[in-house]
C-alpha cells in the first residue's frame, strides 16, 4: 500500500510541475491577422521577372536622377513591397534572406496610419562581386519576411531570372502599352557608359605599346594643344587596335524573352582585346574607355540599329570628331604580317588588296624599299582614321537636332563624363 502511495503522489506532483509550467509558458498569441497586414511582394514588374546585373552594378552608387527615367518604377529595387498598417505607427521590418548573390537585408519602417497600404523598393544589399561573374541568365529564389512590431506576420517566395552581366538592357516598356507610346517607355542606353572602363588593367600596357609604334611621344590629353595634337593621339590608339586585329563581329541577341524589354548583348573591354572581335557599340566602349584614360572626352552616338564614337578636340568642348569605329575591320594587319616575304615587306598580292587606300607615291616609295614595312602600316593607318573620320559626317549633321530632342529616344548623345555622375564602370 506505502508503494502505491507513493505512486500516487509522485504522479500527482508531476501533473502538477506540467501545469504550472504550461502556465507559465502561455502559447503566444499572434497579434496581427496576415490577412489585414497585406504583405505583397512581386518582381519588379518593369523588369518582366527578370534582373540585370549591369543595371545593379552600374547604378550601385547612384544619387542624382536618372536619365529618361521619370514616371517609371524604381530601377534600383527588384522587388516593389506592399503592406497595410494594421495599427497607428506600426514598426515594420522586412527582412530578404541571404543568397549566393546577396546579403541579408532589413528594411524598417514606421507605418504612420491605420488601414494605409505603404509601398517601399528595398535595396537590397547584393554582393557585387559575384553579380559580375554572371555571364549567363540562371534562376534566383529571394525569401522575404515581414514582422509587425517585432512579430512575424507573413513570408513571401520571389523566383527571379538573373541575366548575364553582359546584357544591357536599352529600354523598358511598362503599364502595358504599346512600343510606339514614348510616354510608357523608360530608355536605359544611358547603360552603354556602364561598359566604357577607363580603369582596365589592360590599358596601361596598351598605351606603352602605342607609344613604342613612334606616332606619338607621349600621351597628354588636352594639354598637347591644338586639334591635330589631340587627334594624333586617337590616330595612335586607332593604329594600335588595326595591328592588334580587332575586326567586326555581332553578338547582340541574346535569348531574353521578354516582349517589353529591349536588350543588347555588350562584350567587356578585355572580352574585345582578347577575342579581337567587336560589333559597333563594343568598339565604341573599348575606344571610349582608352580615350578616358587620356584625359580626353569621348561621346558615343546611338542612333536606330548603329552606334559610333565622338570626341572633344578642345578643352573647352566646342569642336567634336567622329569615328567610325567598325572600319578597324577593312583591313586585316596581322594577316598582313603573317604573310611578309623573307625580306619584312608585304607581297605584292597582299599590297594590291591595300593600295586602294594609299597614293601611288606611297606604293611606290614602298615597292623601292624607301620606307618600311612598319612605316606603310602607319600610313595605312592614317589614311583609314580619315576614312573613319568622316564616315559618319552627313549622318551625325542630319540628325544633329535628333540628339537633342529628348523625346527621340531612339538617338543619344550619351557624353561619358556627364554619365560618370550616375552610371560607374561595371568591373
Amino acid at each position: 500500500m506505502e508503494r502505491r502511495r507513493h505512486a500516487v503522489i509522485t504522479l500527482a506532483l508531476l501533473l502538477s510541475a506540467l501545469i504550472l509550467s504550461s502556465c507559465g509558458n502561455p502559447q503566444k498569441h499572434k497579434q496581427y491577422d496576415p490577412a489585414k497586414v497585406n504583405f505583397t511582394a512581386s518582381v519588379n514588374p518593369l523588369f518582366d521577372g527578370h534582373l540585370y546585373p549591369s543595371l545593379i552594378l552600374a547604378l550601385n552608387q547612384q544619387s542624382s536622377p536618372l536619365p529618361n527615367a521619370g514616371g517609371a518604377p524604381s530601377l534600383h529595387s527588384p522587388s516593389p513591397l506592399s503592406v497595410t498598417a494594421p495599427s497607428n505607427n506600426a514598426v515594420l521590418r522586412i527582412v530578404v534572406d541571404s543568397s549566393d548573390l546577396n546579403y541579408v537585408t532589413i528594411l524598417q519602417e514606421i507605418l504612420p496610419v491605420r488601414g494605409q497600404t505603404y509601398t517601399f523598393h528595398p535595396a537590397v544589399k547584393w554582393k557585387y562581386d559575384r553579380l559580375r561573374l554572371v555571364r549567363q541568365h540562371r534562376p534566383l529564389d529571394l525569401t522575404l519576411t515581414c514582422y509587425i512590431n517585432d512579430e512575424e506576420t507573413d513570408i513571401r517566395n520571389l523566383h527571379i531570372d538573373i541575366r548575364s552581366v553582359n546584357e544591357c538592357p536599352l529600354s523598358f516598356r511598362h503599364n502595358n502599352q504599346p512600343n510606339n507610346n514614348n510616354n510608357n517607355i523608360v530608355d536605359t542606353r544611358f547603360l552603354f557608359a556602364a561598359y566604357v572602363n577607363e580603369e582596365h588593367p589592360q590599358i596601361p600596357q596598351i598605351l606603352s605599346d602605342a607609344l613604342s609604334q613612334g606616332i606619338v611621344s607621349r600621351f597628354q590629353g588636352y594639354q598637347a594643344g591644338t586639334k591635330a595634337d589631340v587627334q594624333k593621339q586617337v590616330l595612335a590608339i586607332w593604329h594600335n587596335t588595326l595591328l592588334r586585329g580587332i575586326s567586326y563581329s555581332s553578338i547582340s541577341c541574346t535569348s531574353n524573352p521578354s516582349p517589353t524589354t529591349n536588350v543588347q548583348h555588350i562584350r567587356f573591354f578585355d572580352e574585345v582585346w582578347n577575342t579581337r572581335q567587336a560589333n559597333c557599340i563594343d568598339a565604341c566602349v573599348y575606344f571610349a574607355s582608352i580615350l578616358r584614360k587620356i584625359g580626353l572626352r569621348p561621346v558615343i552616338f546611338v542612333e536606330p540599329c548603329h552606334a559610333y564614337l565622338g570626341y572633344y578636340t578642345d578643352k573647352k568642348q566646342k569642336n567634336i570628331a567622329l569615328l567610325e569605329t567598325t572600319v578597324t575591320s577593312w583591313v586585316n594587319y596581322p594577316e598582313l604580317l603573317r604573310n611578309l616575304d623573307p625580306d619584312g615587306y608585304i607581297p605584292e598580292q597582299q599590297l594590291l588588296k591595300i593600295s586602294k587606300y594609299l597614293s601611288p607615291s606611297q606604293i611606290d616609295d614602298y615597292n623601292n624599299r624607301r620606307i618600311t614595312t612598319d612605316q606603310l602600316l602607319i600610313l595605312l593607318s592614317t589614311a583609314l582614321f580619315e576614312k573613319a573620320s568622316s564616315y559618319n559626317l552627313e549622318t551625325y549633321n542630319n540628325n544633329r537636332q535628333h540628339f537633342q530632342d529628348p523625346d527621340a529616344i531612339t538617338f543619344q548623345q550619351l557624353d561619358i563624363e556627364t554619365l560618370r555622375q550616375t552610371v560607374q564602370p561595371i568591373i
